[in-house]
């Protein structure tokens, strides 16, 4: 059943309103978290900056409990946290609060992988000269592994555009239930089709700009 685009419109406007603020909201309080949860996983482990192997596995063994649960499970999961914290179950905000922490997992374990590629020379070298561990870390661990986390932090910011796409699941709103409410389930396949096209070219930018971003520092 083809509907009129006129009335059509208003709504595909507060569905790309609602997923740019899913992603922006997920991205920024989950890039913080996980890198600070990455950085702490880096740290903590035998021989590093801050060594402490009971705090290294706690968290290891949080980052992989919930990284390889799918994100439409971890919606129901985390259905009695979400209440708690966010007052529903329902809704952009419930659906943004377990964004964030799916999120904040996944890039907790991106942080730490490229921060293992800096050189321990170099941050022994620094500790020889009695920088202190937070120095390190802020002056020289990331800003080492600047360019890779960029690129690690786009491969995220992909995934949080994806996690958007399902959040129509608990009336998250945004493009995936756009889609699937005015396009799937009243067979109207054009509505369907710009959905989908609208998220690829935001995938797209996304993606070209983190990859000139991550040329542009590697190159210093």
């Amino acid at each position: 059943m083809k509907q009129d685009w006129a009335d059509l419109r208003p709504v595909l406007v507060e569905a790309i309103g609602t997923t740019l603020y899913l992603v922006a909201v997920t991205f920024v309080v989950a890039g913080v978290i996980g890198l600070a949860l990455g950085t702490a996983l880096y740290t903590t482990r035998r021989g590093g900056l801050l060594a402490n192997a009971p705090v290294n596995l706690v968290l290891n063994v949080l980052v992989n409990i919930v990284r390889p649960i799918p994100f439409i499970i971890l919606l129901a999961a985390l259905g009695p946290v979400t209440l708690e914290v966010v007052g529903t179950t329902i809704g952009t905000e419930a659906a943004a609060f377990v964004m964030i922490v799916a999120a904040s997992f996944a890039i907790a374990r991106i942080v730490e992988q490229n921060l293992v590629t800096v050189d321990p020379g170099v941050i022994e070298a620094a500790r020889a000269c009695g920088a202190s561990p937070l120095r390190i870390i802020t002056t020289l661990l990331i800003p080492e592994a600047l360019g890779p986390l960029i690129l690690g932090y786009t491969f995220v910011v992909i995934g949080i555009v994806d996690m958007s796409a399902m959040a129509g699941t608990v009336g998250g709103g945004g493009l995936g239930d756009f889609a699937i409410s005015y396009g799937y389930q009243r067979f109207d396949w054009r509505v369907t089709l710009v959905a989908v096209v609208l998220i690829v070219i935001g995938v797209q930018v996304i993606q070209f700009a983190g990859n000139l971003l991550a040329r542009k520092v590697l190159r210093r």
